[in-house]
């Protein structure tokens, strides 16, 4: 009897110790989905409008928790073409049919994630950040090199590029 009663000292000691944890914190898992290419490319329209936005989001603290979060939850949006979140720049570049998607949905989109995340300086844009810049490379180094002012001018007006085209690009 008395090896009984150490037994079951024991093993609700034993069990108290292992089931209780000293923090009351959740414990937060990720999970990776995959979206297949095929899959998306069938629910986009390739006669839509397409619009690109360029935005910054405040209050996040990580690259994997927060910022991919953020990004999957926009990608998977009906009329979303692509989602892209910068951690590192806190900046979010998102491609969407005008006719789906609206800039005011986007930013609903975020705050649902949580409600820490605010978007910023919500602006539309011809090209994502490095897209323009690159293209403006592209443009004098293969359009307009070895040429002079006048001929670097004319250049830039027959240039098919689009960042070539536009009105602040002819007068450089």
């Amino acid at each position: 009897m008395r090896n009984f009663k150490n037994i079951i000292v024991a093993s609700a000691l034993l069990l108290a110790l292992t089931s209780c944890k000293d923090k009351a914190e959740p414990e937060v898992k990720t999970v990776d989905v995959e979206v297949d290419a095929k899959e998306v490319a069938k629910t986009l329209d390739p006669n839509a409008n397409y619009a690109k936005v360029e935005f910054g989001i405040e209050g996040m603290t990580c690259a994997v928790g927060c910022a991919k979060t953020i990004e999957k939850k926009m990608a998977k949006m009906d009329g979303v073409k692509s989602a892209k979140v910068d951690f590192d720049t806190r900046l979010a570049m998102v491609e969407y049919d005008e006719a789906k998607v609206s800039p005011k949905s986007l930013e609903e989109a975020v705050a649902k994630v949580s409600d820490v995340y605010k978007v910023k300086d919500m602006k539309v844009v011809d090209g994502f950040g490095n897209e323009t810049k690159k293209c403006k490379e592209d443009c004098n180094k293969a359009c307009c090199a070895n040429k002079t002012e006048a001929e670097k001018k004319a250049c830039k007006e027959d240039c098919k590029k689009p960042c070539c085209n536009k009105e602040e690009n002819k007068t450089e």
